[in-house]
C-alpha cells in the first residue's frame, strides 16, 4: 500500500487532486481511498489531504503519519518540518515550484520530482490551480500509474471545454515533471 499525504492551501485542488487519484487507481482495477483534513475552511488556509492506494481494498481512513510519498501543492511548504514529518525512508516528494533547483532535504527522500504545476495550469485553463498537472506529474513521479486512467479519471470532474483542458494539464504534468534521485 502506498501511502500518500499532499499539502497545499485552499483553492489549489489538494483534496480534488486525491479525490482525482483515487479514482484513477479504481479505474485500473486497484483500491484507492483520499480523505481531507481542514483547518479554518477558506481560500489560502492551510489543507493536508490524504490517499491511500493498494492493490487490496483501502478500509483505514485515518491521516496519514508516515507517508511514503509527500505532494506539496504549495511551494512555500517546502521546507516546513511539518512536511516532513514522519516520511517513511526512501520516501518520494512531487513539488509544484517554479524552481526546479533542488532546494529540499530530508535523510528519507531519496526521489523528487518538480514541475511549475502553477504556470502550466495559468497556460492551459487561465488559472492557477494546479491540480490536474498534479494529477499526471505523480502518476509519472510515482510509477503507480499510466497517464490515461488519470486523464480518463478527470471526466468524474470536468465536462466539455474544461475537461479537455484538465486533460492536457495531466498530460503536460506527465511529460514535464522533472526527476531527480537524491
Amino acid at each position: 500500500m502506498s501511502e500518500v499525504r499532499f499539502h497545499g492551501r485552499g483553492g489549489q485542488g489538494v483534496v480534488t487532486t486525491s479525490k482525482i487519484l483515487a479514482n484513477a487507481f479504481a479505474r485500473t482495477g486497484q483500491f484507492g481511498a483520499s480523505f481531507p483534513m481542514f483547518g479554518f475552511e477558506r481560500r489560502g488556509a492551510p489543507v493536508t489531504a490524504f490517499g491511500r492506494f493498494s492493490d487490496k481494498s483501502v478500509r483505514e481512513k485515518t491521516q496519514i503519519y508516515n507517508p511514503d510519498i509527500l505532494v506539496v501543492l504549495d511551494p512555500s511548504q517546502r521546507s516546513s518540518e511539518a512536511v516532513f514529518q514522519g516520511l517513511l525512508p526512501g520516501g518520494m516528494m512531487l513539488l509544484n515550484d517554479s524552481d526546479n533547483t533542488i532546494n529540499v532535504s530530508h535523510d528519507n527522500l531519496k526521489k523528487l520530482g518538480i514541475i511549475d504545476a502553477n504556470k502550466i495550469a495559468l497556460e492551459e485553463i487561465g488559472l492557477p490551480i494546479p491540480n490536474t498537472v498534479i494529477v499526471g506529474a505523480f502518476a509519472k513521479m510515482s510509477g503507480l500509474l499510466e497517464i490515461d486512467p488519470c486523464c480518463d479519471a478527470l471526466q468524474d470532474y470536468f465536462s466539455g471545454k474544461k475537461l479537455s483542458a484538465n486533460i492536457v494539464c495531466a498530460k503536460r504534468g506527465f511529460e514535464e515533471v522533472e526527476l531527480f534521485d537524491l
